[in-house]
């Protein structure tokens, strides 16, 4: 099949510019993003950010908490026709993850699991209780966070996926 290929930190801020491979169906739309995803359950959180900003990190860090490696790198997103988008990773790339000092390491791969939120390592999160904020991916809106910057973050995105937030 044919892929939109982003490896722009800020991919997310806009739907695909050009859907494959018929056009008009949303169920056909699929896009290729430098990201990481992460999985608890049916539900996947998006790490975006530029390189070097610790999507990878992250990603460890929520996989020693009990997450699931969808995909370290690259991440395959595609529309589905009554639901969020759904992220999976390319095959090449399954089972592996990028650990900066150390390696590719070996993981197991999560299933292609929909996307509950996305957040980006690239802004910083300034606020103590942040508002609201949303990301369009292939046509769906899903929740943005910004890089609160903190140690406890893969705890709380943990949390996040397990119970998601109390409306601010």
């Amino acid at each position: 099949s044919s892929w939109v290929c982003r490896y722009r930190y800020d991919a997310m801020s806009k739907p695909p510019s050009r859907p494959v491979p018929d056009g008009n169906d949303p169920a056909t739309l699929h896009d290729l993003i430098h990201a990481s995803c992460v999985s608890l359950g049916a539900r996947g959180l998006l790490i975006t950010g530029p390189s070097g900003s610790g999507k990878s990190s992250l990603a460890l860090s929520m996989m020693a908490l009990g997450a699931g490696l969808v995909a370290d790198d690259r991440v395959e997103v595609a529309a589905q026709p009554d639901g969020p988008p759904v992220a999976r990773c390319p095959k090449a790339l399954s089972g592996m993850i990028e650990a900066r000092g150390v390696g590719l390491l070996r993981a197991d791969p999560a299933p292609p699991v929909p996307l509950v939120a996305v957040i980006d390592l690239g802004i910083a999160e300034t606020s103590r209780l942040p508002p609201e904020r949303e990301t369009v991916i292939l046509g769906w809106s899903l929740p943005l966070l910004h890089n609160p910057e903190t140690p406890h973050v893969a705890a709380a995105l943990m949390q996040y996926l397990k119970g998601g937030r109390v409306a601010a």
